[in-house]
């Protein structure tokens, strides 16, 4: 199974990985403004965007993080935004030479709630959007979308339109990543992940509280919180120049 990815700038190298639903694409003016400094590589996730290659057995952290690595030259700072967190982090989990920074951008460990993890949204609501994607596709998305924003941020959530419509996920890619996101639990590898971190959580998201944020904080041995006030899920498109200065004050510092 191949990927389509897109590569741009020269430096040191940078991967951005997208989230459920979306495709490279998120990234574009992110990927235009540090191609400046660095080599930056965007891929699709399967099933994703131009990546039409999909097989359900194949799309786990660990695959699609060892797919992205043959794209890389050598060690990389690995970014992944929501789903694509946890790819991030099962790259500097079984692939620690080729991680040399990792950068989780509201992602969580685990997205649904139990016992021991109220930092998540209920079992019942991933259950929901699984039944209505069986039914109503578009309005599945469409819902998914307005929840990435921080509640009337309008421009945000034409920016997510505007992308989605350029590339539409399979529907078995769709499937796969709700299982992906019912089934993951990384909290117990986090103590022995040794990689420099930076977690990035938008203040407002309403996928991902900000206790999942800090528990990736207090957790992962060498990695620090830095809050967005007033950003939602999308922070990289509602608060791109916050973003930006978060991210590299990390790698250069």
């Amino acid at each position: 199974m191949t990927i389509y990815y897109e590569q741009s700038g020269h430096g040191p190298d940078v991967v951005l990985i997208h989230g459920w639903g979306s495709h490279g694409g998120v990234w574009t003016e992110i990927a235009r403004e540090l191609a400046q400094d660095f080599r930056v590589t965007v891929p699709d996730l399967p099933g994703h965007g131009r990546s039409r290659d999909f097989a359900p057995d194949a799309f786990t952290p660990e695959i699609m993080a060892e797919q992205i690595r043959h794209r890389l030259s050598g060690p990389a700072i690995w970014v992944g935004w929501s789903m694509g967190g946890l790819v991030a982090l099962a790259a500097a989990q079984q692939l620690a030479p080729a991680v040399s920074r990792l950068v989780l951008v509201n992602a969580t460990p685990k997205y649904v709630q139990s016992p021991d993890w109220p930092h998540a949204m209920p079992p019942a609501v991933l259950e929901q959007f699984a039944q209505n994607l069986e039914q109503d596709y578009a309005g599945t998305i469409e819902r998914f979308l307005t929840l990435q924003t921080a509640g009337d941020d309008r421009a945000v959530l034409r920016r997510l339109r505007e992308i989605f419509r350029h590339g539409e996920p399979v529907t078995a890619a769709l499937r796969a990543g709700l299982r992906l996101l019912k089934e993951e639990d990384r909290r117990s590898v986090l103590a022995g992940i040794d990689t420099p971190a930076l977690v990035i959580q938008g203040a407002r998201d309403r996928l991902v509280p900000m206790g999942a944020a800090r528990y990736y904080a207090e957790h992962l041995p060498r990695a620090r919180l830095a809050p967005v006030a007033g950003a939602g899920h999308a922070l990289f498109l509602s608060h791109p120049a916050v973003f930006l200065e978060k991210l590299k004050d990390f790698i250069h510092g």
